[in-house]
């Protein structure tokens, strides 16, 4: 690095987060994480990372990350929460959760986070979108609706902020291998379903770590996933009667 270039990276308590902000320590960058549990913050601060504690559900931790940072080169949108289930058992807390958690708070910190970076003429933006931000699936749709629409912010923003020389990357994973399932879908039929499809935590990690010094638009994890969105856009019908029966089982 040219020089020590300063990081965030929101969720970083947990899964994709906390493994990208303990990599970009030992890298040698300057890590801001940002995150819930306590317990793994004061693991993180031993480690000399410095730490934001802040639940992203709350109207107020979006002020509480920004005015503990200090001018960001690069920022990790890593926080994420999901509920699996179908559309009418989906419950308003949990609605209101996923949209607070997904969607409003990476958009507002986008907006507060900007002007800096504008001024300072470079950044990099890297939001941990999903593959459901391009194609739904049964038991998700609240979950899919957020990535959606977080694909729509991001892809609009990359257009508006070009000329000021900041890069703008969604990482698009299909499932991952963390607790994040588990807390999802307490059936399990989820994980049980897509099995053999599951990333690993190293897997998404490192697909982060080689865009931020190669920036590039999008990333599709595994790779061909990049494949099956594109068919789904030429022949959704088809793909939703195949792909429906991976999540419909009881």
């Amino acid at each position: 690095m040219d020089k020590r270039k300063t990081v965030l990276v929101t969720g970083a308590t947990s899964g994709v987060g906390l493994q990208v902000a303990k990599e970009l320590h030992i890298k040698g960058y300057n890590v801001y994480a940002s995150g819930r549990s306590k317990s793994v913050l004061q693991e993180l601060i031993a480690l000399g990372i410095h730490t934001i504690q802040a639940d992203l559900l709350e109207d107020e931790a979006i002020e509480k990350v920004i005015s503990q940072c200090p001018p960001l080169d690069i920022v990790i949108f890593s926080a994420g929460v999901g509920t699996f289930a179908y559309a009418h058992e989906t419950t308003d807390e949990q609605i209101e959760q996923m949209m607070r958690v997904n969607v409003t708070a990476p958009m507002k910190l986008t907006s507060r986070i900007l002007p800096e970076m504008m001024k300072q003429k470079s950044g990099h933006l890297i939001y941990v979108a999903s593959q459901a931000g391009k194609v739904a699936t049964p038991k998700a749709a609240v979950y899919a609706a957020t990535k959606h629409a977080l694909l729509g912010f991001v892809n609009a923003t990359r257009m508006e902020v070009q000329s000021y020389g900041i890069h703008v990357t969604t990482i698009n994973p299909g499932p991952i291998d963390t607790p994040f399932l588990d807390l999802a879908d307490s059936t399990g039929s989820y994980k049980a379903s897509l099995k053999k499809f599951l990333l690993s935590v190293d897997e998404v990690t490192n697909g982060i770590l080689r865009v931020i010094n190669r920036p590039v638009r999008e990333v599709n994890l595994p790779w061909y996933m990049g494949i099956s969105s594109k068919m789904y856009g030429m022949a959704p019908g088809i793909i939703e009667k195949v792909g429906r029966n991976f999540f419909m089982k009881k």
